[in-house]
């Protein structure tokens, strides 16, 4: 699989050492930027910022079995195990969305790589401060565009509970196509798809 590269900077672990080790610099360079978003990795020091996303109840309203976070050393610890693996294999991952003129950090935005599924997954997630202002969408198209520009050929999906009448309407702005339903341990999920291979699409920041 060819991954692009890591806009970040990478500290390799010592040999034997678990993934949660991993551990990124405070400063790196942004991934992408839209008319009003930076996205760039997320670094340790953004813990604070997922623990209060991932702490809201109406955040994670639609999402299922993950649970909502306690403390801060959960957070990190999501950084650690979950997000820093997915820059250090394939060079991609969540990224943290960041309103530029020195904004602060509103959410994440970005892909996740399945290997078993040869797939990447377009995901998405905002504090609720900053719902209702598009902002999900313009960084969503942002990461599409980094995708026709990195990933040709490749397949990339967006999956929601369907009672996330929401998150549908965003992966249905961005262009991406209504696949099947499914079932999974969380309920029923739509399943939307996009093919980058297909060069013309044209998107709009």
């Amino acid at each position: 699989m060819d991954a692009p590269a890591k806009a970040g900077r990478y500290r390799n672990p010592t040999v034997g050492q678990q993934p949660q080790s991993c551990e990124y610099t405070s400063v790196v360079t942004p991934v992408l930027e839209t008319s009003r978003l930076l996205l760039r990795e997320i670094v340790e020091e953004d813990a604070h910022d997922v623990y209060l996303l991932n702490s809201s109840p109406n955040v994670m309203r639609y999402l299922g079995s993950e649970r909502v976070l306690t403390s801060l050393e959960e957070a990190l610890a999501l950084v650690r195990r979950r997000i820093f693996p997915q820059y250090q294999n394939y060079g991609v991952g969540r990224w943290a969305v960041i309103l530029k003129n020195n904004g602060p950090f509103i959410g994440w935005c970005g892909l996740k790589y399945d290997p078993a599924a040869s797939e990447y997954d377009l995901g998405y997630r905002f504090i609720e401060d900053y719902w209702g202002k598009g902002y999900a969408t313009e960084a969503a198209r942002g990461v599409l565009e980094y995708c026709r520009q990195h990933l040709s050929g490749k397949r990339i999906v967006g999956k929601a509970l369907i009672e996330n009448v929401a998150s549908i309407r965003v992966l249905e702005k961005i262009g991406m196509k209504f696949e099947r339903l499914e079932e999974d341990s969380d309920g029923t999920v739509a399943v939307y798809s996009l093919n980058i291979e297909h060069r013309e699409l044209k998107i709009e920041l």
